[in-house]
């Protein structure tokens, strides 16, 4: 469930944290990365519970509205396609999924005026009146629900202010949550959801295994690594790069060297992305044309030296 970018992600944030901080330690680093992916692995889930609670409070103003002492003929007969939808009839019967959700406390009923708030914003919207008035089939059910995820939930600022109140690990972490509950959602049939294995954050021990080294490696190189980029901005004012330039550099250099069955042009792309994110505008084509120079110079000198299928002498 934890995808590869995330992880750098988190790796690069628990780096500024641990470089900035006086006598951090090697240690208590590692242990702050997993933490970190840990909460990650509950914004997940929490983002999932996020829209069973928005429809069984959907289902409760349905209820309500036929309890009227006088009810109307819309009040006795409501269009139930949204608290019909099948994935979320079926999430929320998960034994899985409530297995995590409980052992882990996740719960939205201290923030029901969010709840509330997004029922109103979804279902007074355009995309909910043209989905309750169509025919109903398992694939306009995703695609609704994958706009109201992308559409809705992900640009709601009451939601974002939630989350940052209730953990500082979710401040960055909600699109990409959202990302991954998209591509559940587009692997899922009825009967058969594709949630992630059990509680499992990472989809192998490799994952688990990059991360750390990731991290371990680039704290116990930095040296080398600085020393590099500084050889290749030898016109720059080195105290006038972007300190957060500077760390995503390191880790670039540290994965091309340190992990030969990933492709050069993988890292680069990668860390020229995360740039974009949480640097500068001008950050990725600066970051791109030193880790060109520093990339030829590791190939010349047999410092970066891939190995696997179709990586013996990739360019």
């Amino acid at each position: 469930m934890i995808n590869r970018r995330l992880l750098r992600i988190k790796v690069l944030q628990v780096y500024y944290a641990y470089v900035k901080k006086d006598n951090a330690s090697l240690n208590s680093g590692e242990n702050e990365l997993l933490h970190s992916i840990e909460k990650s692995f509950d914004l997940y889930y929490l983002l999932f519970q996020l829209i069973i609670d928005i429809v069984t409070y959907a289902e409760s103003r349905i209820n309500l509205a036929r309890q009227k002492r006088m009810p109307t003929y819309d009040d006795l007969h409501p269009n139930t396609a949204f608290i019909d939808l099948w994935f979320i009839k079926e999430l929320s019967h998960s034994p899985s999924f409530n297995s995590v959700i409980n052992q882990k406390k996740l719960s939205w009923i201290n923030y029901q005026e969010v709840i509330k708030k997004l029922f109103l914003i979804i279902s007074e919207s355009d995309d909910y009146q043209d989905f309750i008035t169509k025919d109903h089939n398992p694939e306009n059910e995703m695609a609704f629900l994958i706009k109201v995820y992308s559409e809705f939930i992900a640009t709601s600022d009451d939601l974002s202010q939630c989350l940052e109140e209730q953990s500082i690990y979710w401040n960055d972490d909600m699109e990409l949550a959202i990302s991954d509950i998209i591509k559940t959602i587009k692997r899922s049939r009825p009967g058969k959801i594709l949630l992630p294995d059990g509680d499992k954050m990472f989809k192998n021990t490799d994952d688990k295994d990059f991360a750390i080294k990731l991290f371990r490696k680039t704290v116990l190189h930095r040296k080398e690594n600085k020393a590099l980029i500084e050889k290749q901005v030898k016109n720059w004012d080195v105290d006038r790069i972007a300190f957060m330039d500077t760390l995503i550099m390191e880790l670039a250099i540290t994965e091309m060297v340190e992990f030969p069955e990933i492709p050069v042009k993988v890292s680069l792309n990668e860390y020229i992305e995360i740039s974009k994110w949480y640097s500068s505008n001008k950050s990725g084509n600066f970051i791109n044309g030193i880790l060109d120079k520093i990339t030829a110079r590791l190939r010349k000198s047999k410092t970066i030296v891939k190995q696997g299928k179709g990586l013996v002498g990739e360019v």
